[in-house]
């Protein structure tokens, strides 16, 4: 039988100042006049207030402020949005609460105000250090601006902060991408994202394809990077997630480890347990702005239940991603199934050099880490 997992929220913000070539994400450009704060904020707290029978008794042990461009609404918005949120739902002792961040200098300043409301966590997008790169990329920030963005995280009294960098960027070579990870390892972040650059569909570099690295560039670039993270006591934790003792994102780990999440503002995603019917949803919230704004009712675009063949593939897709695996009561518990439906197919990957099978934990090799995609092909 199913059992309730922790209870995350997600929070969509879908402005952004411009739109970045490689970002595939719901963001639209912000309007030329303020950004519509009061209205928002009711309508977030209406769709919160739909979802409320997801909540089912618990209280959230994580929020996590995503877009878009988060901090460019105040901090005086997200008070009274989180205020609202503990008295409809409840925090959990220990509640993580990030924001994503832009490096411009004039929304760091807002830092210290963002700590007073309430966000105890930060996640800086920094991308780069280096000038000519985060032109390539897009975004608004300098290299001098990422730098002042760390230090006012610091000062503003954030002891929990994420950086995140890209790798494998347009032209880029392995010196330059360890110059970029150096940097930030000198700010001695509590967790570190550090990921390669991927050209999505939808996306402006996806239509004209800039020229990256070669696949012997990134290898070199990757051996060198994890060698760098491990000498500054991040441990690698997820395929792109480093983080101090202590310090994993608990929000993300819910996700990996195929927890709950209701997700709230325009094109937010959520997937809950609905215990009493025995099924997991997945819910999409209206994806654009305005008629995200416009709506009267309910603000769900789509509801699907997880079909039961396709359980074990979705479970895998996240439980995998850890490099710390998972173990059989967590799969049964999160699915509902039995540990005896995929127990061939986990002996079959285990003889292929995929996976470590000791005791009751699954675990992927190194090897699996490298090849997560003919890792799940066997659960389709």
């Amino acid at each position: 039988m199913l059992e309730l997992p922790p209870l995350s929220l997600y929070v969509h913000v879908p402005w952004c100042v411009r739109k970045c070539p490689y970002c595939d994400f719901n963001s639209h450009e912000a309007p030329r006049s303020n950004l519509p704060e009061q209205e928002y904020l009711d309508a977030l707290l209406a769709d919160l207030h739909y979802d409320l029978s997801y909540v089912q008794g618990r209280k959230l042990q994580s929020i996590f402020i995503g877009g878009g461009t988060p901090s460019l609404l105040s901090a005086e918005f997200y008070g009274k949005l989180l205020n609202q949120v503990e008295r409809m739902v409840g925090f959990g002792e220990g509640l993580e609460c990030t924001l994503e961040a832009n490096p411009g200098t004039v929304e760091a300043q807002r830092f210290g105000d963002f700590r007073s409301a309430g966000i105890n966590r930060l996640s800086l997008g920094i991308q780069s250090f280096n000038d000519s790169f985060l032109a390539t990329l897009g975004r608004i920030h300098d290299g001098s601006q990422a730098v002042a963005a760390i230090d006012i995280c610091r000062q503003a009294g954030f002891d929990n902060f994420n950086l995140d960098i890209m790798y494998a960027l347009p032209d880029q070579d392995p010196a330059q991408a360890l110059a970029d990870l150096e940097q930030a390892l000198d700010f001695a972040p509590t967790h570190l994202s550090w990921y390669q650059l991927t050209l999505e569909p939808n996306t402006a570099f996806y239509s004209s394809p800039p020229r990256l690295p070669d696949e012997d560039t990134v290898v070199a670039i990757m051996d060198q990077g994890l060698a760098a993270l491990q000498r500054a006591g991040l441990h690698r934790y997820e395929t792109s997630a480093y983080a101090r003792p202590g310090r994993q994102s608990i929000h993300n780990r819910n996700y990996w480890e195929f927890g709950d999440y209701i997700g709230i503002g325009a094109g937010a995603s959520g997937k809950v347990t609905l215990l009493m019917e025995n099924r997991l949803i997945r819910t999409r919230k209206v994806r654009q702005p305005d008629h995200y704004l416009s709506r009267s009712g309910s603000y769900v675009a789509t509801s699907d239940t997880i079909a039961a063949d396709s359980l074990d593939l979705e479970f895998m897709m996240n439980a995998l991603r850890l490099l710390d695996g998972f173990d059989r009561q967590l799969y049964e518990a999160r699915t509902g199934r039995s540990f005896s439906d995929i127990q061939k197919e986990l002996e079959s990957l285990e003889l292929s050099g995929f996976l470590q099978i000791q005791d009751s934990r699954i675990r992927p090799t190194s090897r699996g880490v490298l090849f997560t995609n003919s890792v799940l092909e066997h659960f389709l």
